[in-house]
């Protein structure tokens, strides 16, 4: 698995434990990311997303928000 595909899995992870979840933003401050690389995060997590790692969470909100599937074995 690529390095920031796991960072971003396990940054999912750390949100789940904050009860939170990870959103594009959350992701960009964590690597230390301008505003302006937010269309190369949101493919990151669109990749982890498709690796199932990750799933959509609450849809009825304004700004995507991911969690961690939890048969992953983590948790």
């Amino acid at each position: 698995m690529k390095d920031k595909a796991w960072a971003t899995y396990l940054h999912a992870y750390v949100k789940y434990i904050e009860e939170n979840a990870l959103t594009n933003s959350s992701l960009r401050e964590q690597f230390g990311a301008a505003e302006s690389s937010s269309g190369s995060i949101s493919r990151l997590i669109k990749d982890v997303l498709n690796g199932k790692l990750i799933k959509p969470g609450d849809t009825n909100t304004a700004h995507s928000l991911y969690e961690i599937h939890s048969n992953m074995g983590l948790i």
